[in-house]
């Protein structure tokens, strides 16, 4: 069993009222959605591998918000986590990701040729270039659920899978619990490794259950294209360089993650995947393309301006610091990204994060002119 709150039979013979959380200072997704007459109607259901409603909210529950973003509060443990409980998922799903509905079907683009422009970013402001999405594996739990010998077949799966990527994508594993101080020093250095979660988000959602057993970093020679195993996901696959190259970067990103696809159903396995809910991960906010791209860019000039906010927000962009989401930009530095996941293809989110970096760069140049930016400031996506 993960932790306790899975014992579920036994939480039955207290009432609804005895066992519902105190949700009354939480500002989380789960918190709105939450009242006692749905508690009541899924408290004793359960999905096939013993995940439960307590399961799924226990990470809104001891998290009851956080300073930078709105989180959304729960996390499923397994594939049918989100059919069992679709009666709290929905209405997160469709809160969190701008009115997505039930009946909703979301669309997947892999196609980097249909991305126009990207390759111009200017190299004075933008440092460097990312795009980033889970996959999870179809028949296993997610992170927060799964047992040790699951962990362990999702790891040797793939590392078997990436040790067949070769050309530009050929690399080598390397497993938490084995690196060397030397090998853990220079991915340190690349800004690579992982360490044991201390996000209390992640921490709740049961992630880092017998740390750093079967976690692992797999990166290709040129430091350019990178998986993350068994983290929060089973798989985090990231392509990135230094620079303006959007266009490069996604390129890079789709072929190696077309390829990893193809090597998993050699094997017989499928990454999940629906028609409604698009790629299936471990957090609801990260459902759909689970696709971040983003720039760290220097907008000193930007950041100070009132309307900073709010530019953002009409772009449909997320900021964050540099060093992840916990994090405050240090000197104007900035790492944003796109804020929407589902219902917009993969493509659609990187056009939308280049065209929206593209005329932050041109307002924070016209900033350092002494010039207004009035003019500039766009309508709502």
């Amino acid at each position: 069993m993960p932790f306790g709150n899975t014992h579920n039979t036994l939480k039955l013979k207290f009432s609804v009222e005895e066992e519902f959380p105190d949700l009354t200072v939480h500002n989380n997704h789960m918190a709105k959605v939450l009242k006692p007459e749905l508690y009541k109607k899924l408290r004793d259901k359960q999905t096939p591998s013993g995940f439960t409603l307590d399961d799924v909210i226990q990470t809104g529950v001891d998290n009851p918000g956080h300073p930078f973003i709105m989180t959304v509060g729960c996390v499923a443990g397994d594939e049918e986590s989100y059919e069992v409980f679709k009666d709290l998922f929905d209405p997160i799903i469709e809160d969190r990701h701008g009115g997505y509905k039930p009946t909703d079907q979301h669309k997947t683009d892999l196609n980097s040729e249909n991305l126009k422009g990207g390759d111009d970013l200017d190299p004075n402001y933008v440092i460097s270039s990312r795009v980033r999405t889970g996959r999870s594996v179809r028949g296993f739990c997610l992170p927060p659920h799964c047992s040790r010998g699951e962990r362990r077949a999702i790891e040797k799966l793939s590392v078997e899978a990436l040790a067949s990527l070769d050309g530009d994508l050929n690399g080598k594993y390397y497993a938490l619990k084995s690196m060397t101080e030397q090998e853990q020093q220079q991915l340190i250095d690349d800004h690579f490794l992982f360490d044991k979660p201390v996000s209390p988000l992640l921490l709740a959602s049961g992630m880092a259950r017998d740390w750093p057993d079967a976690r692992g970093i797999w990166h290709n020679d040129n430091k350019t294209f990178l998986v993350w195993i068994n983290e929060e996901d089973h798989l985090r696959v990231i392509s990135m360089q230094k620079g303006g190259n959007m266009k490069e970067v996604f390129k890079r990103f789709c072929t190696g993650l077309t390829k990893i696809e193809t090597l998993f159903k050699s094997k017989g396995y499928a990454f999940m995947w629906n028609q409604h809910l698009g790629y299936v991960l471990t957090c609801p906010s990260n459902l759909g393309t689970g696709l971040r791209a983003g720039v760290h860019i220097k907008l000193p000039h930007l950041s100070k301006n009132e309307k900073f906010g709010e530019i953002l927000k009409r772009l449909r962009l997320q900021k964050r610091g540099t060093g992840g989401v916990d994090t405050a930009a240090v000197g104007g530095v900035f790492d944003i990204s796109n804020a929407d996941r589902l219902g917009f293809s993969e493509v659609e989110l990187v056009q939308n994060v280049v065209d929206g970096v593209k005329l932050l760069i041109e307002m924070e140049k016209r900033l350092e002119k002494g010039q207004s930016i009035v003019d500039l400031i766009p309508a709502q996506k």
